[in-house]
């Protein structure tokens, strides 16, 4: 028998779309919400968002009207504009476009801050400006329906 020397094709996963992540999160919604601390830092022209995901933490994030950084430190899958990635930095720096949803599951403690570029400082105006969401729907505000704790059981 002579060893198989044909191509192998081997197709990259699919992308999550937007309209993927929106239906995880409607899935995460019927779970137990879990508290995800936020702190807001302000220097001039610029507003920093610090969010602590605990481990074992399922979620899914605003969608951004503007270019802005992430940056990470901990163990989270996520999804990016290429595709599902793990990031295990200290302090990873992403950059992210306009108009992307993202999913992610924290494998360990982890703090997500965003970085953006304006001048507002009043919390409510200021995410109305940056994303499609209310202050009180994102992580941390009273009507959160992004994370759910779902630790695995081993």
């Amino acid at each position: 028998m002579h060893p198989d020397y044909s191509p192998r094709i081997i197709r990259p996963a699919p992308r999550p779309t937007r309209v993927l992540v929106e239906a995880l999160e409607r899935e995460l919604r019927k779970f137990p919400q879990v508290n995800c601390p936020v702190w807001h830092f302000f220097a001039p022209g610029l507003y920093a968002r610090r969010l602590f995901i605990p481990a074992g933490t399922a979620l899914t994030g605003a969608v951004h009207r503007t270019e802005h950084l992430c940056i990470v430190s901990g163990d989270i899958e996520v999804t990016t504009d290429d595709g599902v990635r793990r990031i295990t930095d200290v302090h990873a720096i992403l950059n992210s476009l306009p108009g992307i949803k993202r999913a992610g599951f924290a494998h360990a403690d982890t703090y997500w801050t965003t970085v953006h570029a304006t001048r507002e400082r009043d919390l409510d105006r200021l995410v109305r400006e940056l994303t499609e969401s209310e202050n009180c729907e994102l992580l941390g505000g009273a009507n959160n329906a992004q994370a759910a704790h779902g630790r695995l059981e081993s």
